[in-house]
């Protein structure tokens, strides 16, 4: 009966795996409702933001939404991560809507070329957009040319012309840079037909417009005070995404879904802080000198490993200066044989090293990341901390008296166990010893070790005599 009722036990499970399972199926069927994903950008713009963007793009494809809203509240940033999400704006299949919001928010620097390359730019009431000259070439610009406005006054000294001659460039390099910069947002204003003009002058001169202004100036395409009424107001417009194929919007009454960054791209915009790299490098190094010094600890050797290697990951993430970090690791270097071999020398030389390579270390100021002064003034009094500490462990070795060899043992009391024509044995230091001496003493006479000839000490009489007889420690 039991072989009998098998079949009917595997079917009754089927089934009621197949009750279980299918809610869940019916219910995504029943939920593919049609979503506007939101991604914010909050604070400056570097590597964390850049694959945030582009893992939601992906998301957002995946999952066949209509549009992506890039929320957009940031002072700049980093031109390399900037060029990374504008890339993959561009070659996006789905429209990306830039919309500068909430009130009071801006797209300043690198998110003025951002709204530039969306689709769409929107921005709410009470915001504003520009000032995109690049930042790590800094202001003011003095390779550009100068405006006619500003030129310098001819003067009527003498009739001398020599205001008219127009200043020679300072920094080539910084006219080529910003030349670049001009040319790359005219060519994303062109692309979305917006004014090249303003976006030539955002740059060379970091105008700024407010939202109303960058409407009636052709910058934007809409002012919308929540993603609600932005979506209501692009509803019906067409757009060209990648591959130059036209896309209608439909996009009114669309469920706005943020999406959230994950735990690694949170902990990559911490470690991406050039002042937490530098913090991590320390704590790494710091680690690792304590575990050579005390083996066996283990604890500091772990946290020193992860924070070195999480810290040299960040810097490779950052625009820096080699010849910077190759003066620090050449200061953390001269720190950690410091630590095993104290000069003081090689430790004042690592902390000058290390001081200079830490304020060469980044060839950029984007807003978001430069070094603090006060980061630099703790690195520089931890690395100060280290030479002191080695510094008074050496002079403090160097004046304490030997604890071991032959000179450790001169002066030392000595306990006469047996004595016969100059030579016998004594207990020194709880061990017994061959010893011989001048003068000739009694067993249980306390002596004094004048020094050590191999393995036999040279013992004489204690000046003091009322030691004699005393039981050596």
């Amino acid at each position: 009966m039991k072989l009998e009722r098998a079949p009917l036990l595997v079917a009754a499970a089927f089934a009621a795996a197949v009750a279980t399972f299918s809610p869940p199926f019916a219910a995504d069927k029943a939920s593919s409702v049609k979503l506007a994903l939101e991604i914010d950008i909050d604070g400056a713009i570097g590597p964390a933001t850049a694959r945030h963007v582009k893992e939601a793009l992906v998301t957002a494809d995946e999952r066949r939404a209509e549009v992506v809203i890039l929320r957009l509240n940031t002072p700049g940033g980093l031109v390399t991560s900037m060029r990374e999400i504008i890339a993959d704006v561009l070659a996006s299949p789905i429209p990306v809507i830039g919309y500068v919001a909430p009130s009071g928010a801006h797209a300043a620097s690198a998110g003025t070329y951002i709204l530039y390359a969306t689709h769409v730019a929107a921005m709410a009431p009470g915001t504003n957009l520009g000032a995109a000259t690049p930042v790590e070439i800094g202001a003011p610009m003095p390779g550009l040319p100068a405006q006619p406005d500003t030129q310098p006054d001819r003067g009527d000294q003498g009739g001398s012309d020599k205001g008219a001659t127009p200043a020679p460039s300072q920094d080539a390099m910084t006219a080529k840079m910003t030349n670049d910069a001009v040319a790359f947002i005219r060519s994303l204003a062109e692309l979305r037909g917006r004014n090249a003009d303003w976006a030539e002058k955002a740059v060379r001169e970091a105008a700024s417009l407010s939202a109303n202004a960058a409407l009636q100036a052709g910058v934007i395409d809409v002012v919308a005070a929540d993603p609600t009424e932005l979506l209501a107001k692009i509803d019906g417009r067409t757009v060209a995404v990648t591959g130059g194929a036209s896309e209608h919007l439909a996009t009114r009454g669309l469920t706005v879904e943020t999406l959230q960054p994950g735990w690694l791209i949170r902990l990559l915009s911490v470690i991406t802080d050039p002042n937490v790299a530098v913090i991590l490098l320390l704590v790494g190094i710091y680690g690792l000198i304590f575990e050579f010094t005390s083996p066996g600890a283990v604890a500091p050797g772990v946290v020193g490993t992860i924070a070195l290697l999480l810290g040299l990951y960040a810097l490779n993430l950052l625009p820096i200066d080699y010849a910077g970090l190759a003066l620090m690791l050449l200061g953390l270097t001269f720190l950690i044989v410091e630590a095993f071999n104290p000069t003081v020398i090689l430790g004042l030389g690592g902390l000058a090293a290390f001081l200079l390579g830490t304020a060469m270390l980044f060839k950029v100021e984007a807003p978001g990341f430069h070094l603090s002064p006060a980061v630099v003034a703790l690195a520089s009094v931890l690395v100060f901390a280290l030479v002191v500490f080695v510094g008074r462990a050496l002079w403090r070795a160097r004046r304490r008296p030997p604890r071991v060899g032959g000179e450790a043992m001169h002066g030392l009391p000595a306990k006469v166990l047996d004595w016969r024509a100059g030579e016998g044995h004594v207990r020194a230091n709880g061990e017994r010893w061959q010893a011989r001496g001048d003068e000739t003493f009694a067993p249980g006479e306390t002596v004094e070790v004048a020094t050590v000839s191999g393995l036999t000490l040279i013992v004489r009489r204690r000046a003091d005599a009322a030691a004699a007889g005393g039981e050596p420690p």
